[in-house]
């Protein structure tokens, strides 16, 4: 039992590292970039809150679960920007061995569980991870409109875009996709988004 728990405690110490990996959008209010850590604390947070908007029944603990793992393979990656992603063709390879690296620290069984969990989140295709990346997308966006264009304003992004990268989340939540398109419209508006 021992050495199943220094491997766990192993793999709790090691995540501690993401609280370090800073994000493009800042804490809403605040001058500094938030981190990984707290991204993930507050999507979860998001999803519990939303969940009756989801567009079908969701599990909310294996959602919880995703959301939790989702961006641990950014201690060794790095933070991708979301409107860079493209750019990055080999983005999910790295990833996967990120996620390979952290999650075998665990004992053979959670780490399995934890990373089918990481690659059911990435691959967009059952109800529980198709809300999920909706309420990761929706959170940047939020931060964003309340922050009066934050990292639309840094790096210069169009409505068009904005809308276009952010559209994935009707595929979890039609009623979140439309507040995302009105409150866009509004920010557009109010200058938060310059172009």
């Amino acid at each position: 039992m021992i050495g199943k728990l220094q491997s766990q405690i192993e793999f709790i110490a090691e995540i501690d590292k993401l609280k370090n990996v800073l994000r493009r959008t800042s804490p809403i209010g605040l001058d500094r970039k938030e981190n990984s850590a707290e991204h993930c604390w507050q999507v979860i947070i998001t999803a519990m809150t939303l969940q009756e908007y989801a567009n079908f029944e969701v599990d909310l603990l294996r959602v919880i679960k995703m959301l939790a793992l989702h961006d641990i393979v950014e201690i060794d990656c790095g933070d991708t920007f979301h409107y860079d992603k493209a750019a990055s063709k080999d983005l999910y390879d790295n990833e996967l061995a990120c996620a390979q690296r952290i999650f075998n620290k665990l004992p053979e069984e959670q780490a399995d569980s934890y990373l089918s969990l990481w690659k059911e989140f990435e691959a967009k295709e059952t109800n529980d991870s198709l809300y999920a990346n909706s309420v990761d997308r929706l959170m940047a966006f939020i931060m964003n409109y309340y922050n009066k264009g934050g990292s639309w304003k840094d790096f210069n992004l169009k409505l068009e875009q904005i809308l276009e990268k952010n559209e994935q989340i009707k595929n979890g939540s039609q009623k979140l996709w439309e507040f995302v398109q009105e409150f866009a419209i509004e920010s557009k508006e109010k200058g938060y988004i310059v172009n």
